[in-house]
């Protein structure tokens, strides 16, 4: 009975439209269900618009418009990482240096192998693996064979250029750890070194341009700054040079600019994450491929209990030794591809990655090659130029903030149940606040 006397006294007296005439004592039953109807009818679509507001901010808060007001931008060149893919003259040489000038060549190939491990080791296994084990096989240590082979910046790029203007190569191609082995990398936010070179064009500059001679066969990747190399990085991105041969690659460039509130919007809500809101641990900053990489490393470890010799920032003795580069070989379908969620009864990674916000479109608008056989040395000389000055970006903006939320939702109870804040705060009152009081009251009396 006191409950029924609370509400009873709430309606009466409280502010919602309608709810007073429930409980009118000079009104009818008719017109009381009339108005309980109203009010229950009012409460209902109040809750549908709501509902839909509440969807609308968690699915759709966010919009991409193209900006073309490009006079005053500064545009940032792509990270460009150089990834030696194999030299044998230095393979042979530390071949020799380790077992002698007459030893196994299959060995050299196992070498290649562990150096430029690519997921799978075909010579690596039969030559050396625990059934049929050659002399002088390694079967663990390798990230130290790996760095034993691999040349350093001063053996893999030289007389370097920017915008025409020389610069020393191995101060700014610092190197960077990936899944492929070292590299040397300018303009990217992975690497750690506080050198930092500014390559942003702009109308006095022109469009920015790279020259540098690759003394090695090698991969140059073509990256947003906070990408990294890995064994799935698109051919697209992707520059392969050889000796003796002169490289000319024109790329476009698009950018993603964010709304300054966009930070202030959930990962869900935007659909991507900036750099800093970095989950991983192989790379320091978030990137989709770094994603990829880490997606990889996780699934190595179950299947395997150990990863790559070659994996980043990983401890050693996390590293495969025969036994796990064994295992490693054995899945190599399951581990080297990556397939979507809904491709059931397909081999590969199914890895949950969220796009980096600051991700940049880079596409190749001209490709040519020539023959320098006149040089005297073996090198492939490479110009990575943009075609142009950006006329075009990308920006995200949020159309549905926090305050949007606020105010839809107030504007729909206000409509269609006359409530405020204070509204919401009345139903409280009465229910602890007033009831206590009117109990102790009674007691007293």
């Amino acid at each position: 009975m006191r409950l029924q006397r609370i509400l009873y006294e709430y309606l009466k007296n409280s502010t919602l439209h309608g709810a007073r005439f429930i409980v009118d004592e000079d009104a009818s039953r008719i017109e009381k269900f009339f108005w309980l109807i109203c009010v229950l009818v009012s409460w209902f679509a109040s809750w549908l618009l709501i509902s839909a507001s509440l969807e609308a901010f968690e699915n759709n808060a966010i919009s991409f418009v193209a900006e073309t007001s490009y006079k005053d931008w500064e545009t940032n060149f792509p990270a460009v990482v150089v990834c030696e893919l194999k030299n044998m003259d230095r393979i042979q040489e530390i071949a020799e240096d380790l077992w002698g000038y007459e030893h196994d060549f299959t060995l050299e190939e196992v070498l290649s192998e562990i150096a430029f491990f690519r997921g799978e080791s075909y010579h690596t296994v039969h030559e050396c693996g625990e059934n049929e084990m050659a002399e002088n096989c390694f079967t663990s240590n390798f990230s130290y064979y790996a760095k034993l082979v691999r040349s350093s910046c001063e053996k893999t790029i030289s007389s370097c250029k920017w915008n025409g203007s020389p610069f020393d190569c191995c101060k700014y191609f610092v190197k960077l750890e990936t899944e492929l082995g070292i590299c040397y990398a300018i303009n990217s936010l992975q690497t750690s070194s506080p050198d930092k070179m500014s390559m942003y064009s702009n109308r006095v500059t022109g469009p920015g341009s790279l020259i540098m001679d690759v003394l090695t066969e090698a991969n140059i990747y073509v990256l947003g700054e906070e990408e990294v190399p890995n064994l799935v990085t698109p051919k697209t991105e992707i520059l392969t040079v050889g000796p003796y041969v002169s490289y000319l690659r024109f790329i476009s460039k698009k950018d993603i600019q964010n709304d300054e509130q966009t930070r202030s919007t959930s990962v869900q809500q935007r659909n991507c994450r900036f750099n800093d809101e970095n989950i991983l641990n192989v790379h320091k900053y978030y990137s989709y491929s770094a994603c990829i990489v880490q997606c990889r490393k996780d699934k190595q470890f179950r299947l395997c209990n150990c990863t790559s010799h070659l994996m980043p920032n990983t401890p050693e003795w996390l590293y495969c030794n025969m036994t796990g580069l064994q295992c490693l070989n054995e899945y190599y379908e399951d581990l080297s591809v990556v397939i979507a969620k809904w491709s059931y009864g397909r081999k590969g990674l199914v890895c949950d990655c969220l796009p980096s916000c600051s991700e940049v479109d880079i596409s190749t608008v001209l490709d040519s090659k020539e023959n320098i056989y006149g040089h005297q040395n073996p090198i492939s000389k490479v110009q990575i130029s943009l075609m142009e000055l950006p006329t075009e970006r990308y920006k995200r903006i949020v159309v549905r903030g926090k305050l949007d939320l606020v105010v839809s939702m107030g504007g729909t109870t206000g409509l269609f149940v006359g409530a405020s804040l204070l509204s919401f705060v009345e139903i409280f009152y009465y229910f602890t606040v007033r009831a206590y009081n009117t109990f102790v009251t009674e007691r007293t009396k």
